[in-house]
């Protein structure tokens, strides 16, 4: 068995980039599944697990649309492959703990699928479409901690009122992801002309996100301050990169806000949502300690990773 296993390792030198790939992946399609919504396409297949009642491919008389959906469809696929090269990667590796995140990547590939097959069936029910937006969320983050097992710095504990903080930071930054959906459910841009809406007044939701974003940007701002004070330098430039994230993210907000929500302005918007959830995770993380540790079972021959 391990004779023919062996073709396999030739995947281990190649396990950092694509790990780094699986996050980028991760991001781009949370972009381009905005990018569904944002053109109405999100009922372009009017059915799942087929594209239609006749076919599972899209076809000339779902126009555009179709084609757009379609298009998002077979993305999951490349998204699913990318995991499954590091998930085998990582596995050969000898890398234990990386090998079950990289697991938890590519099983949340297919659980995706499937959600997104739900918010066709359901008509895109703003609430389930504001679960598969989360879920990605919470993939990006375990891309994140992917990266860290692999290739973060070896790091102490930070001091404990640094890493309060950055668990304050993480569910705040969590909370404005999940009222940025809700604003999002209650707004215009539902996927497809006739979709319901939560009934909720969205530009009130829009105040209530905006608040939970002053928060975590005040928090950001502790934390950033106990970090450099404690001399947690590592944690400090981490939240540093989340402070400009954030900001920028703000800034992309308002903007969206008072010109009427433009398609550009909030795909670009989701981006940022995506990179929120990344980095929030890196902050955690930063305060926390890692030791790094030899593979328990390092695969045989020269390309064996022992790190």
């Amino acid at each position: 068995m391990s004779t023919l296993l062996r073709p396999l390792d030739r995947l281990v030198p190649w396990l950092w980039p694509v790990a780094v790939a699986n996050l980028v992946a991760n991001v781009l399609i949370v972009v381009t599944g905005g990018a569904v919504r944002l053109t109405a396409s999100g009922l372009g297949c009017p059915t799942w697990p087929r594209c239609s009642e006749e076919s599972y491919v899209s076809h000339g008389e779902l126009g555009l649309h179709g084609a757009i959906e379609f298009g998002n469809r077979l993305l999951t696929f490349a998204v699913a492959i990318v995991a499954l090269l590091a998930l085998v990667a990582a596995w050969r590796s000898g890398r234990r703990r990386a090998t079950r995140l990289a697991l938890v990547v590519f099983l949340g590939i297919p659980a995706q699928a499937l959600l997104g097959g739900v918010t066709v069936l359901t008509q895109l029910n703003p609430w389930v479409v504001a679960l598969h937006f989360l879920v990605s969320m919470a993939i990006i983050g375990v891309c994140v901690l992917l990266l860290d097992e692999l290739r973060g710095p070896e790091r102490d504990a930070a001091p404990l009122a640094v890493r309060r903080a950055s668990l304050v930071v993480f569910a705040l930054g969590w909370l404005s992801l999940y009222l940025g959906t809700v604003v999002t459910g209650s707004g215009p841009h539902a996927g497809d002309l006739d979709a319901r809406r939560t009934g909720l007044d969205p530009q009130w939701m829009s105040h209530v996100h905006a608040w939970s974003v002053y928060a975590l940007v005040g928090a950001t701002l502790v934390l950033l301050v106990l970090a450099r004070r404690s001399g947690a330098a590592r944690v400090a430039s981490v939240t540093a990169l989340l402070l400009g994230v954030e900001l920028a993210q703000g800034v992309v907000g308002f903007v969206q806000y008072f010109t009427d929500l433009p398609i550009v302005l909030v795909a670009l918007h989701m981006l940022g949502a995506a990179l929120i959830s990344a980095a929030i995770t890196a902050t955690v993380l930063s305060a926390r300690p890692l030791v790094r540790r030899r593979a328990r079972t390092p695969v045989a021959g020269p390309t064996a990773v022992t790190t």
